[in-house]
């Protein structure tokens, strides 16, 4: 009994208390954001945000007044087109990678490494250049294709690892039944694959959906992600603080609704990947 007593307010010390302080410091602005999103605007700078007199006035407005959905489907659209493009490049790149030796196989995944490494904004002005010289400002193709620069290379990373894992023997095995090198690929492994694909999938969506200086530049009157058009409730001599942290909730909804489904999936695809790899 003793010692129960003695490791209780130790396990308080090292373990409750910190995880506890790390949660509300992580949770805390989200709080915060939801509380200003449901106060009135008239006691948003008297009393400051709160929950007496809550009201959902600003979600409301987010969809009558500044077109939101609109919005939301511009980014769906970026952000689903994004990951069938990276998934249907990094996927066959990261089999490449994994079964094949061939001269340069280190130097170009440490290449994938080194895109990472320059800021996104660097690429910004040889994009936009591309991008009106082939007719792609300010549609969803653009902004696919831009996106799908930064998801890719960490992603052949991801899949690489997780491919890794899975015997070439399964290979073997396929192509000893008929099946070509691509039908083993899809039929085979790629099933194998599958928490590894989630994991992949998931990042790719998330990239997507946060992005904001493409979405920015690229974008324009057509096409406006919710990224912008949060950006754009913040005025010149005004800020609508309700109205943007309504935007913010709402915005964040979407890849924490599919982050909560398939978590279990991809920490698995992740773990694995990174174990086996």
């Amino acid at each position: 009994m003793m010692v129960i007593n003695k490791s209780l307010p130790r396990r308080l010390l090292t373990i409750h208390l910190p995880m506890l302080a790390i949660l509300a410091f992580t949770l805390g602005p989200y709080i915060w954001m939801f509380f200003t999103a449901i106060t009135p605007k008239e006691r948003l700078f008297t009393t400051g945000p709160g929950i007496s007199h809550p009201t959902f006035e600003n979600f409301t407005n987010l969809f009558a007044r500044v077109g939101f959905l609109e919005n939301m489907m511009h980014s769906a659209i970026v952000a689903g087109g994004t990951v069938v493009l990276g998934l249907l490049l990094s996927i066959p790149a990261a089999y490449a990678f994994s079964r094949f030796n061939f001269r340069g196989k280190r130097v170009l995944l440490m290449q994938f490494l080194v895109i990472n490494m320059f800021p996104v904004v660097l690429l910004i002005l040889p994009l936009f250049v591309l991008m009106k010289q082939i007719g792609l400002l300010d549609s969803h193709l653009g902004l696919i294709i831009a996106n799908s620069t930064v998801a890719i290379p960490f992603s052949i990373w991801m899949m690489t690892s997780y491919i890794n894992g899975i015997p070439k023997s399964v290979d073997e095995a396929a192509m000893t039944d008929g099946c070509s090198r691509l039908q083993a690929m899809w039929k085979v492994v790629l099933p194998l694959c599958t928490p590894g694909v989630v994991a992949t999938g998931i990042y790719i969506f998330i990239t997507a959906w946060n992005e904001y200086l493409y979405a920015l530049t690229l974008g324009g009157r057509n096409v406006k992600t919710i990224t912008v058009a949060i950006q754009k409730l913040i005025g010149e001599y005004q800020i609508e603080w309700g109205l943007l942290s309504a935007g913010g909730i709402i915005g964040a909804l979407p890849a924490t609704v599919l982050f909560l489904i398939v978590q279990k999936r991809l920490i698995s695809g992740m773990t694995q990947g990174a174990v086996k790899g």
